[in-house]
């Protein structure tokens, strides 16, 4: 993906349109502004990683490090955020990571950066979706990886309560 496109829908730059499709909240929604998003195919997102973080409390209190799996699930919110705009009818599904393969953590990432979530669809069929993820600061890979995620029909997810 290109590292310098420009914004192409406007709809989902923001915090509350994002709040309107990841069920995430604080603390742990990891996803602050969708820069570009191509449906079926891409997005890149941003989350500014800031002092206040609540795991900077315990991770690591003398060397504040993002936790490296924060880092993945910034990339899985960002690809839920895709698989949301990608499918028919998501207002129906329930989305759950399933699987982390081939993830690589290269840089620290602390608290002032930026990361820069660029997320592709490998495969989407039926109810699995297979992405690829790359975590950028300052243009270096933080974290790179693949994930897998099941869609559950939401009917069937309650009917299990």
């Amino acid at each position: 993906m290109n590292q310098k496109s420009p914004p192409k829908n406007k709809e989902l730059q923001n915090i509350e349109e994002i709040l309107k499709v990841l069920p995430h909240r604080y603390p742990f929604l990891l996803v602050d502004r969708i820069l570009e998003m191509e449906k079926g195919k891409s997005i890149i997102a941003i989350k500014n990683v800031t002092y206040n973080e609540p795991f900077f409390l315990g991770h690591f209190p003398r060397l504040k490090v993002m936790p490296g799996v924060l880092i993945a699930e910034a990339l899985a919110q960002a690809g839920g955020i895709l698989l949301y705009h990608s499918i028919p009818d998501p207002q129906s599904k329930f989305v759950f990571l399933s699987k982390i393969d081939n993830t690589k953590f290269r840089k620290p990432v602390v608290p002032g950066d930026q990361l820069r979530l660029e997320v592709e669809i490998l495969k989407l069929k039926n109810r699995f979706c297979h992405i690829k993820g790359k975590a950028y600061v300052d243009g270096e890979i933080a974290v790179e990886g693949e994930m897998m995620a099941s869609l559950l029909n939401l009917e069937e997810l309650n009917g299990q309560e």
